[in-house]
């Protein structure tokens, strides 16, 4: 089954998207994904076709999304806010024919159609409708791709994520599974996590289409202005990353009911540190459950929701239909109380990266197991503990920045000989990233603000350096690795 046809079974007259300008119905919905098919048809989209969405949190996202899954297509949501170096590799990367460009990436876009004869770049697909009338929804099977998502994976540098029609709804379908935490078509989700990231897309937007619900759409968390949304639309669950709920806990003149009629709360995309969550449940009274997922599984593979009280610092127990085992360092299954690295098996798992055979093996196991390289725990219940990364993952307000990435953009500068890249502890962001500069001959008036300024020209802005220190070297290992570990410890 086509996964955009999840919105067709619910009432015309029931809410689907909620923002400040109205809402929008479930018919009317519809109507203008219908009419999105129909104007993206006439550009040639069908079956196998690359979509890219260049879109902040809005109705006209979901409609162009929905629009091209029914075609057939496979959808390609990226970050609005990134620079257009970065947009031009990522369109590049899965040859994108199409870009729909919302408000906020249309300077970033600007020069990408003359650069590209062929390239398509439209404005909002909203109302739109095609010449030739009506065109139907595709039949697609599960193992059709739906979406290509960026992600910095377990390893290496920022590829596409490969997932089908069948992961996602099969992640859908899990979390429902959930016991005694379904979600209704009577919730209100509030949608602040942005839509090109897993979390948003999938967990927020997917589920609560799939069961008729409806979700406050809003472009960016300000802490006062979303919280009054969770008042003003009613909202009953809120998906959120550990920053958010550090800025709730801390933001003055919040009422302590605030969190009243909201009777779920899930946080995800980073570790949620007890001392957040034991200050936001102390002062609005509400417990925050903790998940695990990752883009790869489409995303979700723990959750704390199964209790009324989650354990603290527990990301919970496999949702059901997801398989976990713990691998030690001898690849055999750890004991109890023992580390070991995270493997995920199940129908949610992707099919591999875009067009990169060799970085799919990697991760792949003949088998179906996904090695995630996130080092957890487990009690003898069940219940899972992360206690560490094997990979150099930096995770930025719950976007996960692989230091490669930022390595390679900086030794692009004319004046940066070597550069290293390191996660280090941030209050409002969980962690930021720091990199260790070796000035090049004659560069020795480069400044920390040359390498951030530069930075923010070809990175999206939670991928840029937020300190820079100059080195006369960073370290290497005998076989020239870079040792970003002495460098986390300096």
């Amino acid at each position: 089954m086509n996964l955009a046809a999840v919105i067709e079974p619910h009432p015309a007259e029931a809410p689907a998207l909620r923002t400040a300008a109205g809402v929008l119905t479930y018919g009317d919905l519809r109507t203008q994904v219908a009419g999105a098919r129909a104007a993206l048809a006439e550009h040639g989209i069908g079956p196998g076709g690359r979509v890219a969405l260049v879109s902040e949190n809005d109705p006209a996202f979901v409609i162009a999304y929905l629009a091209a899954l029914g075609l057939g297509a496979v959808a390609v949501p990226l970050n609005p806010g990134s620079p257009a170096a970065e947009l031009e590799r990522e369109v590049d990367a899965v040859g994108a024919t199409v870009l729909v460009v919302g408000r906020t990436g249309r300077e970033a876009v600007a020069g990408l159609a003359a650069q590209r004869p062929g390239l398509v770049v439209l404005d909002d697909l909203s109302g739109r409708g095609g010449r030739g009338g009506e065109v139907p929804m595709v039949d697609r099977a599960d193992d059709d791709l739906a979406v290509l998502i960026f992600t910095a994976g377990t390893a290496g540098s920022p590829k596409a994520a490969m997932l089908t029609h069948g992961n996602l709804r099969a992640n859908l379908e899990q979390v429902q599974r959930h016991p005694g935490r379904e979600v209704q078509s009577s919730d209100v989700s509030l949608g602040v996590l942005p839509l090109f990231h897993i979390f948003g897309l999938n967990v927020v937007l997917g589920l609560m289409l799939l069961v008729g619900g409806s979700v406050a759409l809003d472009e960016r968390f300000e802490p006062t202005r979303t919280l009054a949304m969770v008042r003003d639309h009613g909202v009953t669950l809120v998906a959120g990353a550990p920053p958010m709920y550090r800025a709730w806990a801390n933001l003055p003149g919040a009422e302590a009911d605030a969190f009243a009629h909201v009777r779920l709360l899930t946080s995800g995309a980073a570790p949620l540190p007890d001392e957040v969550a034991h200050a936001f449940t102390t002062r609005f009274g509400v417990p925050i459950h903790q998940g695990y997922g990752l883009t790869e599984a489409s995303p979700v593979v723990t959750s704390s929701l199964i209790e009324d009280e989650p354990k603290a610092g527990s990301i919970g127990v496999p949702l059901p239909g997801v398989e976990v085992r713990l691998i030690d360092t001898e690849g055999e299954d750890a004991l109890v109380g023992d580390d070991g690295e995270i493997w995920v098996r199940g129908a949610n798992v992707f099919s591999g990266y875009w067009q990169d055979e060799e970085a799919t093996a990697a991760v792949l196991t003949p088998d179906g197991w996904l090695k995630t390289g996130d080092i957890a725990v487990a009690d003898e219940s069940g219940h899972l503990w992360i206690v560490d990364r094997a990979k150099d993952l930096i995770i930025v307000s719950g976007f996960n920045v692989y230091p490669v990435e930022v390595e390679e953009a900086l030794l692009a500068h004319p004046g940066i000989a070597e550069v290293a890249v390191v996660g280090v502890p941030a209050a409002a962001t969980g962690e930021a990233v720091k990199a260790f500069v070796v000035r090049g001959p004659g560069a020795d008036g480069l400044t920390e603000a040359d390498v951030t300024e530069f930075a923010a020209s070809c990175l999206a802005r939670y991928k840029a350096p937020t300190e820079v220190s100059f080195v006369p070297e960073v370290p290497h290992g005998l076989a020239g690795k870079l040792l970003r570990r002495q460098l986390r410890s300096a």
